[in-house]
């Protein structure tokens, strides 16, 4: 079993584009426009009627206002922040929105299109947005498995996984922890078995995705994900040459096989 991807299931999933605007005209030629594309398409007339029906669980594009009676289309932007929401949020914006578009960027808009919008902009950003909407799916239902697997794993499971992570060999783990070598070997065994894993390369694929260890150097990921066949040859997980051939090249990358 190799580690999870859920590529294939993300695409899969249509998505969701809301608009929020208290203009039902604006509301009305934004829904026409998109639903004549096949787009699926919520529109709510304020801030908190839309927060109380989003579902952040599918991929989704926001439309909204930036000036509203009640909650601002930055009040709502806001409130999604906090609630750590990264589905893409573009704003609608009139002629003397500039400085409030601005803020909103740096908070993290997307895009904004401008009354009166032109059809074919509001279909070419949503259809863009949708898609990184659905990768932004796909890599969080990635993380999530893979974190899944790592729990798995036993408190000594992890410090044993967590040097590893960080380039010791056995006999630097075993002294590291004060046990046997073989017993080194048990929770490595054990490691590989709980997260799927058939060579380090897949382990270290499962960490990677995992996000659960930031200080994983750029270069051994870049290593792992060249290494699929060679390091499937190895024999692995029980090869402590081949592991050393892998952690080597993250102490030092210039090194050669």
């Amino acid at each position: 079993m190799l580690p999870y991807d859920y590529g294939a299931d993300s695409n899969d999933v249509p998505g969701i584009v809301y608009i929020v605007d208290d203009d039902l005209d604006v509301r009305d030629s934004l829904k026409w426009l998109l639903e004549a594309n096949d787009y699926r398409v919520e529109d709510y007339e304020s801030g908190e009627t839309f927060i109380a029906q989003f579902n952040e669980n599918v991929p989704s594009v926001i439309l909204c206002d930036l000036r509203m009676p009640g909650m601002s289309g930055a009040d709502v932007q806001d409130h999604l922040l906090k609630r750590r929401v990264d589905a893409p949020f573009i704003f609608i914006t009139g002629h003397g929105d500039v400085p409030q578009a601005v803020e909103a960027f740096k908070k993290g808009a997307v895009d904004f299109i401008q009354k009166p919008f032109k059809q074919q902009q509001v279909k070419e950003l949503v259809n863009r947005m949708l898609e990184r909407a659905r990768e932004i799916r796909r890599r969080r239902l990635e993380m999530l498995q893979n974190r899944s697997l790592i729990e798995k794993l036993t408190p000594r499971e992890q410090q044993v996984l967590d040097r590893i992570v960080h380039g010791r060999l056995n006999k630097q783990i075993a002294d590291d922890l004060g046990i046997s070598i073989k017993t080194v070997e048990a929770h490595r065994a054990s490691i590989m078995d709980k997260t799927g894993s058939g060579t380090v390369a897949d382990l270290m694929r499962v960490v990677l995705k995992s996000e659960l260890f930031p200080q994983l150097s750029s270069t051994l990921a870049e290593i792992v994900s060249s290494l699929p066949g060679h390091t499937a040859e190895t024999g692995l997980p029980h090869s402590t040459e081949a592991e050393e051939r892998v952690l080597r090249h993250d102490r030092y990358p210039g090194s050669r096989y």
